[in-house]
């Protein structure tokens, strides 16, 4: 088997030990090449032609900025005509703060752990196929969103710019800052969720919407943190868009998301299963993808793919859910 595994030295968790840890463990048991990252969108340029070059797998140690990365450089772009030779299937050893996408997987999230994983995967050939979803001509592999979180993803960006570490502790410091900054603001955007005949639901004076393709939304250390339990990589998306930001209406809100129950209070606006989410804001608002901030924007459009990309992973319901 051929694999090209492409690392991150610059993610949170890779070191070059493990690196080294990983390619040695690989290298004994397929035909590896090693490529290292070196700027923002370099995954993506060395995956693109991967099936072209001959390679069965593309592995990934990194973040999940890393692994969309891959992605979006692996497949052809949302609308376009789907690839005419192989794609290679993706595989993760988490390397990033979060790892969201790998663990949603059912992969294990130290990264030694998970490289002992991934060649019980291989040589079982344990593959399944998931959905991805698209927004703002790029496809996104768990979640994305408008609003707040976006906000503070492009804090957490400039904060580590900046020479600061991303740790649990200020990610929730910045979230905790920029939900009490928002709180002070009017809501400013509407939610559409079109409907097959051309209706829909619309939905106004929403504060912040999260657009989910998985589940867990995101962790908090081990901690999942469930937005839409009902969504999945076999399913449509998930919607979850919150009218009021009040402390004493949002709180109740974050202790059920906190605490893993499904969250349901009068201000929440939650979908699951749907085709197409559009959202448009009155001033230009921050949007991210898969944990990284994408820029600002008035109105965008999210779309799901089933079955667009083939992943090495357990089986589902075999793998971890911390």
């Amino acid at each position: 088997m051929r694999a090209l595994l492409i690392v991150n030295p610059f993610a949170t968790s890779t070191t070059d030990a493990g690196r080294d840890a990983l390619a040695h463990t690989l290298s004994a048991r397929c035909d590896l090449t090693v490529e290292l990252t070196t700027h923002r969108g370099h995954a993506g340029e060395i995956a693109a032609g991967a099936g072209a070059r001959g390679f069965e797998v593309v592995i990934v140690h990194g973040g999940d900025g890393t692994v969309n990365e891959v992605v979006n450089g692996l497949i052809t772009p949302p609308g376009a005509p789907v690839e005419s030779g192989p794609v290679p299937a993706l595989a993760v050893v988490p390397g990033g703060s979060a790892n969201v996408f790998a663990r949603s997987l059912g992969v294990l999230a130290e990264p030694l752990q998970a490289t002992g994983q991934l060649v019980t995967l291989l040589s079982v050939g344990s593959r399944r196929r998931i959905s991805l979803g698209h927004v703002d001509g790029r496809w996104f592999l768990f979640n994305a969103g408008l609003g707040v979180d976006a906000e503070v993803v492009h804090s957490i960006e400039d904060q580590r710019r900046a020479g600061k570490a991303a740790s649990d502790a200020r990610y929730i410091a910045t979230t905790v800052s920029h939900f009490l900054r928002g709180s002070r603001r009017s809501p400013t955007l509407t939610v559409t969720v079109p409907a097959p005949d051309g209706g829909g639901r619309v939905v106004d004076g929403v504060h912040f919407a999260f657009v989910s393709n998985a589940n867990p939304w995101t962790y908090i250390g081990e901690r999942p943190v469930w937005t839409n339990p009902d969504t999945g990589y076999a399913t449509g998306l998930g919607l979850f868009a919150v009218r009021s930001m009040r402390v004493l209406r949002i709180l109740p809100l974050a202790a059920q998301l906190l605490l893993g129950i499904a969250p349901h209070v009068g201000h929440l606006v939650r979908d699951d299963d749907v085709a197409r989410v559009r959202i448009d804001a009155s001033v230009p608002t921050d949007l991210q993808m898969d944990g990284d901030y994408i820029g600002e924007r008035t109105a965008v459009e999210f779309g799901c793919v089933q079955d667009r990309i083939e992943v090495v992973a357990p089986p589902v319901g075999a793998g971890p859910r911390h």
